[in-house]
């Protein structure tokens, strides 16, 4: 089993999108990336912990290829917005990849460069070393699926949902 830390906007679309694929066996949101111990959901919120929003995506490379899961990464969100998804503003919302050592830093940097081609440059995601991970509130993890019928959900995270449905049906799980 392989776990890749990414942050790129809510993490409620990370969440959503990466428990549809086979071979995800585990999808925690959380924060990761700021100078503050122990955040919740309201300090982060406020932009001023440094934290973003993050996914910590476990997966079998045998059902599903490491490469798969970052171009997911980078279909589900625009990896070109600085600081924001859309309406949500804010460092906590920024593209970031984390990594846990070196062979997954290359991975990313890969991975980046074939979504610049993709979105045709101008793609802002950081690659930077895993640092301290705080597991979000019991509430964010699984939001969708929990609040399938929330207004965030149905005009911002469902949408992603049925693109990655789309572009990688063949790893999608069947319903």
């Amino acid at each position: 089993m392989t776990t890749f830390v990414l942050a790129g906007g809510c993490f409620w679309c990370l969440d959503a999108v990466y428990r549809t694929l086979e071979g995800v066996s585990d999808v925690v949101s959380g924060y990761t990336g700021g100078e503050t111990d122990a955040p919740d959901y309201e300090s982060v919120c406020t932009g001023r912990t440094g934290h973003a929003e993050a996914v910590k995506v476990t997966f079998d490379p045998a059902v599903i290829p490491a490469d798969v899961v970052l171009d997911v990464f980078f279909t589900l969100h625009d990896p070109r917005q600085l600081n924001r998804q859309g309406n949500d503003v804010g460092t906590q919302y920024r593209s970031a990849m984390y990594y846990a050592d070196d062979e997954q830093r290359a991975l990313f940097e890969t991975a980046r460069d074939r979504a610049a081609e993709a979105w045709d440059g101008g793609v802002v995601t950081t690659v930077e070393p895993l640092p301290t991970w705080f597991d979000a509130e019991e509430y964010h993890q699984d939001f969708f699926a929990k609040n399938p019928g929330q207004g965030y959900c149905l005009a911002v995270a469902l949408p992603k949902v049925n693109k990655i449905r789309r572009s990688y049906a063949r790893y999608v799980l069947a319903t």
